[in-house]
C-alpha cells in the first residue's frame, strides 16, 4: 500500500497580498514574479513541492478585484477557476491591509461557493499581535476557515508550518508530476514572465499594464548557452517610446537585468534581444490570451 499523496492547492488573494512571494517561498526557487505593483501576476502558475511522502501541486492565481478591461475579467476568472479546480484554497491576506473590499469580494464569493479556504495571514512581521488577533476574529465572523496560519512569505516565518499541514492533509494517491520538475511552465513563459517582471520594475504608472511580452524564439545553442528573442508589445507609439527610453537606455536596462535571471534559473550563458512593437489590440486578441495562458472572455 503507498503513503504517497498528492493534491492541487490554489493560492487566492487581493492584487499584492503576497501570493506569488509565498509560492516562490513554497517551492524553494523563482518561478512567479513579484513586484511592488498590484496586479503583475497575469496567469495560472504551477508550483510543484515534495513534502515527506506528499507531492503538493501549488496553483498560483493572478489576483482577484473589481475587474474593468478584458484582460481584468480574464484574471479574475482564471483565479476563480483556479480556486474551483483545486482540492484545497489558501487564501492569502494582507495583514497591514486588513478586510480591503478585493478582501470582501473573495469572502463573498468564498461563502456562496460553499467552498472552505485555508487563511494564511501574511505580513505578520509588520503588525502588532493584538491586531492580528483582531483581524482573525473578524475574518472567522464572515467565513468559517479549514485552518488559520500566521506567516510572512518573504521570510518564510509559519511557511513550514503551512506545508507539513499541507502534506498531510492532502489526499492518498499517486503523484502526479516527475519527482524533480518544479513548474508546469515552459522555459519560453518563464523568459517571457522574467522580462515582464522588469518592466513592471522599471516602468511607472500605467504603461506596465499596457505591455505584454511574446516570446517569439527560444533556442539552445551547441555551446550551451540559450538564444531568446522577445517581443514587447505595447498599445500606443508613445508607450513604445517610453519602454525604449532615450538611446535606448530602458530597453537596455531591463534586457541586462531579465538576462542575469534568466542565467540564473535556466544555469547557463543567455542571449537576450528584445524587441518593442506597437500592437494596439493585443488585449483583444483571442491568440494571446491563449499563449499567455487564460480564457478569452466577452
Amino acid at each position: 500500500m503507498t503513503n504517497k499523496r498528492a493534491g492541487f492547492i490554489a493560492i487566492i488573494g487581493a492584487p499584492n497580498a503576497g501570493k506569488s512571494t509565498l509560492l516562490n517561498m513554497l517551492v524553494g526557487t523563482k518561478i512567479a514574479i513579484v513586484t511592488h505593483k498590484v496586479q503583475t501576476t497575469r496567469r495560472r502558475i504551477l508550483g510543484i513541492v515534495i513534502e515527506d511522502q506528499s507531492q503538493l501541486i501549488f496553483v498560483d492565481t493572478p489576483g482577484i478585484f473589481k475587474p474593468r478591461r478584458r484582460l481584468d475579467r480574464a484574471m479574475v476568472s482564471a483565479a476563480w477557476k483556479g480556486s474551483g479546480d483545486a482540492d484545497r484554497t489558501i487564501l492569502v491576506i494582507d495583514a497591514k491591509a486588513g478586510i480591503t473590499r478585493d478582501v470582501e469580494i473573495i469572502l463573498e464569493g468564498l461563502k456562496a461557493s460553499g467552498r472552505k479556504a485555508i487563511l494564511a495571514l501574511n505580513k505578520i512581521d509588520l503588525m502588532k499581535k493584538e491586531w492580528l488577533l483582531k483581524s482573525v476574529e473578524e475574518l472567522q465572523s464572515v467565513l468559517e476557515f479549514e485552518e488559520i496560519f500566521m506567516i510572512s512569505a518573504l521570510s518564510g516565518d509559519g511557511v513550514t508550518d503551512l506545508k507539513t499541514y499541507l502534506a498531510s492533509s492532502v489526499e492518498v494517491g499517486p503523484w502526479l508530476y516527475p519527482e524533480d520538475q518544479l513548474t508546469d511552465l515552459a522555459e519560453r513563459i518563464l523568459a517571457s514572465e522574467i522580462t515582464r517582471e522588469q518592466i513592471f520594475l522599471k516602468l511607472h504608472q500605467e504603461v506596465p499594464y499596457a505591455t505584454s511580452v511574446e516570446c517569439q524564439s527560444f533556442k539552445r545553442q551547441k555551446d550551451g548557452s540559450i538564444r531568446i528573442e522577445e517581443n514587447i508589445l505595447v498599445e500606443r507609439s508613445s508607450q513604445k517610446g517610453i519602454v525604449i527610453g532615450k538611446g535606448g537606455q530602458t530597453l537596455k536596462k531591463i534586457g541586462a537585468v531579465a538576462r542575469e535571471q534568466m542565467e540564473q534559473v535556466f544555469g547557463c550563458k543567455v542571449h537576450l534581444f528584445l524587441f518593442v512593437k506597437v500592437s494596439e489590440k493585443w488585449a483583444d486578441n483571442p491568440d494571446h490570451y491563449r499563449e499567455i495562458g487564460l480564457d478569452f472572455v466577452e
